[in-house]
């Protein structure tokens, strides 16, 4: 199950190799008929600092925020803070109710609960990624494939496995389990956000496409050694600090 996965995530290691690695699970992105966006990132294992947990937001204009449970720059705003509004370090809590329901709460700021559900299309989806041996992840001409696979087999509009986030650093994803979500329920701020559902036109953050309907999933992320002289690290005006 869903939960079970993400228990045993909690003790996962990190993916071989000898760039910035993350391993873990989240909801890939969660589209609302209202035109709101939400991702949730949890990497217990990371090789640039503590696990963490990140919330990423996507308003109807397009205007970005994510908050993280460690400082931005040891977390998901590393590599897309050129293209956010606000980042910001605070508690992220994440229960799950039973093997199939994940709440994720932020005091104040954000209550969203998604039940996971399992179909043809993730099955299909999961059966390849977790068979599929580490070296052939690290293929690009192969995840390129699957990359352009996924987006239809799942209906989720474009997906990227592999690409540029607005660090300007290369990034390759490998999801190995997939569910989708389903019974959407989420709060941001005291305001509700709608049920969940497909939006025109699907949502990107910088150059990174946010699956265009609601997907969990368990795997790993690597990105490029950061370089200053090849790739650009910017938080929020309000939000820099010194770069570690």
């Amino acid at each position: 199950t869903p939960g079970a996965l993400a228990a045993l995530a909690e003790h996962e290691t990190l993916p071989p190799g000898t760039g910035e690695r993350f391993a873990g699970y989240g909801i890939m992105g969660q589209p609302f008929r209202s035109g709101h966006v939400l991702a949730l990132r949890r990497f217990p294992a990371t090789s640039i600092g503590p696990g963490y947990s990140s919330v990423w937001h996507g308003d109807p204009h397009g205007r970005w925020t994510m908050w993280s449970d460690v400082q931005p720059l040891q977390a998901c705003a590393r590599y897309f803070g050129a293209a956010l509004a606000a980042a910001s370090e605070t508690p992220i809590e994440i229960e799950w109710s039973d093997p199939w329901t994940i709440h994720v709460h932020i005091d104040d700021v954000l209550d969203w609960r998604s039940t996971i559900v399992s179909t043809s299309a993730t099955r299909l989806m999961t059966a390849a990624g977790s068979r599929l041996p580490d070296r052939l992840w690290h293929n690009r001409p192969m995840v390129t494939v699957m990359s352009r696979l996924a987006g239809p087999v799942l209906r989720a509009g474009t997906i990227r496995l592999q690409g540029r986030v607005p660090s300007e650093q290369r990034f390759q994803v490998s999801p190995k389990h997939v569910w989708a979500t389903s019974e959407v329920v989420a709060t941001l701020h005291g305001q509700p956000l709608g049920g969940g559902g497909r939006i025109t036109p699907q949502r990107w953050l910088g150059g990174f496409p946010i699956p265009n309907r609601g997907l969990f999933a368990v795997g790993s992320a690597t990105f490029e050694t950061y370089q200053p002289a090849h790739h650009r690290r910017q938080l929020p005006e309000d939000d820099r600090t010194d770069l570690p």
